[in-house]
């Protein structure tokens, strides 16, 4: 259900109003057909929500075709232009370089980077907001960057549920319970939620919820007997509390290119990412 000031809200009303992405039109009708009230005090609330949802559904792709690896902590690698390797295997923004240099250069440069599946999320996360808000709001927000695991700015505003719906942006986790112990990094994949059934997890790629599981069954010890599955445990960040830093202007069908002070815009056609 969707509230907007108080008041009930059908998809299809919604869906009138103007263009909406892939992502978003499912992010819409889900919301709409769930039991769980999405509130929001007006419109560009739900609408900052909704493009920002669609910038995280962005940058997982992008990231995903910008060429880094998958790596465990210990074997971790970035480009140390941009940021101190850390002894335990995080990437730390260098003194002197703004945060927003350092996310874009993941993007930009990804074969010099190597890391695990849960720092990936929060890179994408990190480069979703990028686009979402103001320049100088992000630098100074997330100032000293820490780029390990699940760690994050507080501004960041993640927060985990279960047994909530799952939208477009979201991240979910496949649970692997009889991992090999030899391979301690696949007892479970992190991944984003796309939209039509698809998933980008760092490490097996973009593809759907069957083919992750498969992939990580294969990787479990010899005698094991529980497959891997789909926990319900949702993470989000903070839309409400991110919103009062949105640029002015958002685009629904790109999300921006931004590096000190420049703007510039990135999208797909096709199956090809390109930047302008």
């Amino acid at each position: 259900m969707i509230q907007l000031g108080g008041n009930n809200v059908q998809a299809d009303s919604l869906l009138k109003e103007q263009q909406w992405t892939e992502a978003q039109v499912e992010t819409i009708e889900k919301m709409a057909a769930s039991n769980e009230v999405f509130s929001y005090p007006d419109q560009t609330a739900l609408q900052f929500e909704l493009t920002l949802r669609q910038y995280i559904v962005q940058a997982a792709k992008a990231l995903n075709a910008s060429g880094v690896s998958f790596a465990t902590f210990k074997k971790s690698r970035c480009n140390e232009k941009y940021w101190n390797l850390t002894d335990f295997g995080g990437f730390r923004i260098r003194d002197g370089v703004f945060p927003s240099d350092g996310i874009q250069d993941i993007y930009r440069n990804g074969r010099l980077y190597a890391f695990e599946c849960a720092t990936a999320m929060v890179i994408v996360y990190y480069r979703a907001v990028l686009a979402a808000i103001k320049l100088p709001d992000f630098n100074r927000l997330f100032a000293n960057m820490l780029l390990y695991d699940w760690h994050y700015d507080q501004d960041l505003g993640l927060s985990s549920r279960t047994g909530t719906v799952m939208l477009p942006g979201d991240v979910v986790y496949f649970k692997n319970p009889d991992y090999h112990p030899d391979t301690p990094q696949w007892q479970g994949e992190n991944a984003i939620v796309l939209s039509n059934g698809q998933y980008y997890g760092h490490g097996i790629g973009i593809t759907d919820a069957s083919r992750m599981i498969r992939v990580l069954n294969s990787l479990r010890k010899p005698d094991a007997a529980r497959s891997a599955y789909l926990t319900d445990t949702v993470a989000r960040p903070g839309f409400a509390y991110l919103q009062q830093f949105k640029r002015n202007t958002l685009s629904f069908d790109a999300f921006a290119n931004r590096r000190t002070g420049v703007d510039r815009l990135a999208g797909w056609i096709g199956s090809r990412y390109y930047e302008v």
